[in-house]
């Protein structure tokens, strides 16, 4: 019940920390070989020239995709919720400060990704990784599922954010779909969730029971991950129409990332008047498990085939 609970608040973050890094600029350098700075530096030695190049490493043709990252201006945020020790919701938010568009990639939680020296069925899920490597290890690991695009920053998200940030909105309007009934009272607190179908527009506590509501959907886990887009895209096209730096202050008291506000609340002022067009929403090509251990495995050829697409599109701009 808990999955998805923080994806509209990790998604808007994203946003938030894409267009201040993006703004604020990646730079980029690329160290000439040791062998070539000398010979550069003691052109009157005796240095058998022949003899040194030959030494050389051989010249690797560079991917079509890595040449792509080299000339790309784009910053990839991860953005990750926990549950305990654990990422339940892992998002990498890919932004294009020229265009000022933002490519979203839902990673499942479960997707399978072997480690050296842990070898027990729960520990080859991606949201093991952060428990035992951290942020820097859950970041080289999604790198490696993206066909080694870079990842340059990461947020984390309270579970209180996503309640906050709506509120601060004033609100989401939504259509629910159906009638939303449910009730746990083990959970803690006790969970009881009654919204009514019908376009409305929903406050904080309601938006939360949405985005956790998970049973009805006629196309199971499609339907909701549609219907919980659909609300991110709500409340994002509200706040870049007029409120974005007063919600990224209330955002920020809610995450922990390696920015700062200073640099997020100058930067993603530059961001107001982008419109829903400027958010492409896409997951992780693979399929799930349906025996067994619940793994959901990736495709790696599909995978490099989606990021070399984003990359591609950033050029055409």
């Amino acid at each position: 019940m808990k999955a998805f609970l923080k994806i509209f608040a990790i998604t808007f973050v994203s946003f938030v920390l894409a267009m201040g890094a993006g703004l604020w600029g990646f730079s980029k350098f690329h160290e000439s070989s040791s062998v070539q700075t000398e010979l550069g530096e003691e052109n009157n030695s005796n240095v058998d020239i022949i003899d040194t190049v030959e030494a050389q490493e051989p010249v690797v043709e560079k991917s079509e995709l890595e040449k792509l990252i080299e000339e790309s201006k784009r910053v990839n945020v991860l953005l990750l919720g926990m549950e305990g020790p654990r990422t339940d919701t892992i998002v990498l938010a890919s932004f294009d400060p020229v265009a000022k568009k933002v490519d979203l990639i839902s990673i499942p939680r479960d997707t399978y990704y072997a480690r050296k020296g842990y070898n027990t069925a729960d520990k080859k899920k991606l949201n093991a990784v952060y428990g035992d490597t951290g942020a820097e290890g859950t970041m080289a690991a999604v790198s490696e599922l993206l066909a080694g695009i870079p990842v340059h920053h990461y947020v984390k998200v309270t579970y209180t954010g996503v309640e906050r940030i709506v509120d601060s909105l004033g609100g989401v309007k939504i259509n629910v779909p159906f009638d939303m009934k449910y009730d746990d009272p083990y959970d803690t607190p006790p969970l009881h969730i009654n919204i009514p179908k019908g376009t409305q527009v929903l406050k904080g506590k309601d938006a939360v029971h949405f985005l956790r509501f998970r049973k009805d959907y006629p196309d199971g886990d499609l339907g909701r991950i549609r219907a919980q887009q659909k609300f991110m895209k709500a409340a994002m096209g509200k706040v870049f129409s007029f409120r974005l730096p007063v919600v990224a202050n209330t955002v920020f008291k809610y995450v922990k990332t390696d920015m700062a506000l200073s640099e997020i609340l100058v930067l993603a002022g530059d961001a107001v008047g982008m419109n829903l067009e400027s958010i492409q929403t896409h997951g992780l090509p693979g399929k799930a498990t349906e025996k067994g251990v619940s793994y959901f495995l990736h495709d790696g050829d599909a995978a490099k085939q989606l990021v070399s697409e984003i990359y591609k599109n950033e050029m055409k701009e």
